[in-house]
């Protein structure tokens, strides 16, 4: 493929941004090459700078579940933005909004708009410790819940993919009070509660940012009676799991309650919008009803809510997340079968519109196991498959995210990519 526009404009960047990027995983840093440059996307399908057509499993990192550009969503869009693109104020819509979040996140009794997944979960953070007047936190070795200093200590994703082991920046004090612990441990877990006054522990219910690897049976179940045992609030990080793997979330796919949630990614619909909530005492703590302050701007933003609205609208048809699971299904199976024939191992991960294809010949439960992985292998296979028209994510450690604009032709398309770039590792 000819990429020499994305080259140039590449050039550019990196003389005006750091990195040339504006999030460190988009450089290509830990699979080789240069980035290409997206001008346009319609569909499941991207188009780069050079008018490279390309099945785009990235997604935007996983909000546009319906597609790029789905018709009804920019006419939301459209329909807000001609009353006003901001005011920052009170308005209808954030009102029905946050009314059908409550109605559909069973933890959700009250919740506040944010614009990113980093200040939901930072926000939601500081409200436990307010709540429960307790310092320390436990976070999942290689989960990834933003950039706020607490949360970059061993944080999977981007710090991964770098190679690095958390930030430059983050304070001693600061991390001293954020405890890490193997995900699918109870036994870690509850060897801290036991004994530290921990005021939160905060789990992605279904990993995504060591790759998608999902929880063992029973393992949120356990972890649900053992903080409310110890009162400690269980934070789940929806960000990515939230309207991906299940309308109303992880916590419903799963039938477990935490006590606080936080979304991002879909609830925005292709915008900058995210939430946090949970029982309507911790959210009582939050200003102006309570002493935890958190504000924002642009928290609320009508162009950011009236996309996720629609989307949701969209999401609760009946049968979209059987599609959903159809197609991925499909997808991660026929890779997986490819894999052995090409005699390539490979550990396939999916809960249903998110996925890993982990190049390891071990199963992968949590993030020392993930790190097992060929990453050099990864990194052909991912230049194989963009070759070949086929946009995934440029690292071993993020999952990979199906639309419901993915159809069986391009599925198939995506497995005769997947078949000739496996045969030439």
């Amino acid at each position: 493929m000819n990429r020499s526009r994305s080259k140039e404009l590449f050039e550019r960047a990196r003389r005006a941004i750091p990195g040339g990027v504006n999030s460190p995983v988009r450089a290509f840093r830990s699979v080789g090459g240069d980035p290409p440059f997206i001008a346009r996307g319609k569909g499941a399908l991207i188009w780069d700078a050079d008018g490279n057509e390309y099945v785009d499993y990235v997604g935007s990192w996983g909000p546009l579940i319906l597609g790029h550009a789905h018709p009804e969503v920019l006419e939301a869009i459209a329909r807000a933005a001609a009353c006003g693109t901001s005011f920052g104020a009170p308005t209808e819509r954030e009102v029905d909004f946050a009314e059908r979040l409550c109605r559909v996140v069973p933890s959700m009794q009250k919740v506040r708009m944010v614009s990113s997944g980093t200040e939901a979960t930072m926000a939601a953070l500081r409200v436990a410790r307010g709540f429960t007047r307790r310092d320390k936190i436990i976070k999942i070795d290689g989960g990834y819940h933003g950039h706020a200093d607490c949360l970059l200590v061993d944080a999977g994703s981007g710090v991964a993919t770098l190679g690095i082991p958390g930030s430059a920046g983050v304070t001693e004090g600061t991390a001293k009070d954020t405890l890490v612990v193997p995900w699918n441990d109870l036994a870690a877990v509850q060897q801290i509660v036991e004994r530290e006054p921990v005021a939160a522990i905060i789990v992605e219910p279904v990993c995504g940012n060591m790759g998608c690897v999902p929880p063992k049976p029973g393992y949120l179940a356990a972890l649900r009676q053992l903080t409310a045992k110890h009162g400690v609030v269980l934070i789940f990080d929806e960000v990515m799991t939230g309207f991906r793997v299940a309308f109303g979330g992880a916590q419903a796919r799963f039938g477990i309650t935490p006590d606080m949630t936080c979304l991002g990614k879909v609830v925005g619909g292709g915008l900058p919008a995210a939430a946090y909530g949970g029982r309507a005492e911790i959210m009582a703590c939050i200003a102006p009803d309570g002493p935890v302050y958190q504000a924002g701007t642009l928290s609320g933003n009508p162009l950011a809510v009236a996309a996720g609205q629609k989307t949701l609208e969209l999401l609760e048809r009946p049968g979209t997340y059987e599609r959903l699971e159809a197609a991925s299904a499909k997808l991660v199976d026929g890779i997986g079968a490819l894999a052995r024939e090409a005699g390539i191992p490979l550990f396939a991960t999916r809960v249903g519109a998110m996925f890993t294809g982990f190049f390891t010949d071990g199963e992968v439960w949590d993030y020392a196991s993930a790190k097992r992985s060929d990453t050099k292998r990864f990194g052909a296979w991912f230049r194989g498959m963009l070759d070949r028209g086929i946009y995934l994510a440029p690292s071993q450690f993020e999952a990979g995210f199906m639309s419901l604009a993915h159809d069986d032709a391009l599925i198939d398309r995506t497995l005769d990519a997947a078949r000739a770039t496996l045969r030439s590792l």
